[in-house]
């Protein structure tokens, strides 16, 4: 189990080298200047106030002299200063980090309060009105897109209602009213894709070990159906729900960009925008790194929960 763990670390730094080097340079290939982007465009800079800049941010050295520069400081923890704030990328970084976990977490429970009654009913209810119903939400939900229904949700609520969430954020234990104004309706339109895609697998999972020999014999011996379902066939339909949820997880934090931007609310994913349209070099590389490590340790999470699933897994 340790040497598993040990390979799988080693797989997910590999992995962040990769996406740390890809990102590097993509950025630097974005059309427009970031140091025109940072100079006062009123004032016409001179050749001379551009070089000037490029010195000053370190843009005028060589390419890999600058990518060995800056993952020295990654591995001391140091992800550079923001060329737009001139702040550390890791102080802006944990300003908006607080937001977007909990926009996060609050879609994934959404996602799977939603997800796993109605899978699991319309699995064993099969071909009835509730399974139908199911699987039309299903069907909504990976038809929809999260910039649509954020931007639709928004419209109407501000149309009909004159309501708009608060700007700003509050965390849910300063001002537990307060952060589900700002983040509810955001994290049920986020937490709705996860939901109809893990609702799917979920029904699908489980309609296969329902089949297996296994559960008829449970039924032949005389357990209660509800019994059979909870103690022999859920587990083991869960390992291929888990997976889907770990890989959506990261579909998760990429729609967390838009939304956040639609609602005007300050997380990671508005910083990563913001930083994109400013050509702001380090502060993209840092939130793409950010989102990067976070997918990297949910899927070894997801990894080692199948043993507890399924206790014939063993990792060597």
């Amino acid at each position: 189990m340790r040497t598993y763990i040990a390979r799988r670390v080693l797989h997910g730094l590999l992995v962040l080298w990769l996406v740390s080097f890809a990102i590097f340079s993509l950025v630097r290939i974005l059309p427009g200047d970031a140091v025109l982007m940072q100079l006062d465009q009123a004032a016409a800079p001179t050749p001379e106030m551009l070089e000037r800049a490029r010195q000053e941010l370190g843009l005028d050295r060589p390419f890999l002299e600058q990518y060995r520069t800056w993952m020295a400081g990654v591995v001391r923890g140091d992800l550079g200063h923001s060329l737009t704030s001139r702040r550390p990328v890791t102080q802006e970084l944990l300003k908006r980090v607080s937001l977007t976990s909990h926009l996060a977490v609050m879609s994934m429970i959404i996602a799977l309060l939603i997800a796993l009654p109605i899978g699991v009913l319309a699995a064993v209810r099969q071909d009835t009105a509730g399974d139908y119903a199911g699987r039309l939400f299903a069907i909504l939900g990976l038809s929809l897109p999260d910039f649509w229904l954020a931007t639709v949700t928004i419209t109407l609520l501000s149309i009909w209602f004159q309501w708009m969430p608060p700007i700003g954020f509050a965390p849910i234990w300063e001002d537990p009213a307060r952060n589900l104004s700002q983040l509810l309706i955001p994290a049920l339109i986020i937490g709705a894709r996860l939901a109809a895609v893990s609702m799917r697998m979920t029904r699908s999972s489980l309609l296969e070990v329902l089949r297996q020999d296994y559960i008829v014999t449970a039924r032949a011996k005389g357990n209660r159906e509800r019994a059979v379902i909870v103690r022999h066939a859920l587990k083991n339909a869960f390992i291929p729900v888990v997976t889907i949820i770990g890989q959506q997880f990261s579909v998760l934090l990429g729609g967390t960009v838009i939304v956040e931007f639609i609602f005007l609310q300050p997380g990671v994913g508005s910083l990563l925008l913001d930083a994109v349209l400013l050509r702001d070099y380090t502060l993209i590389q840092g939130a793409v790194l950010f989102f990067a490590a976070v997918i990297v340790a949910m899927n070894l999470l997801v990894d080692l929960s199948y043993s507890w699933l399924d206790p014939r897994i063993r990792y060597r």
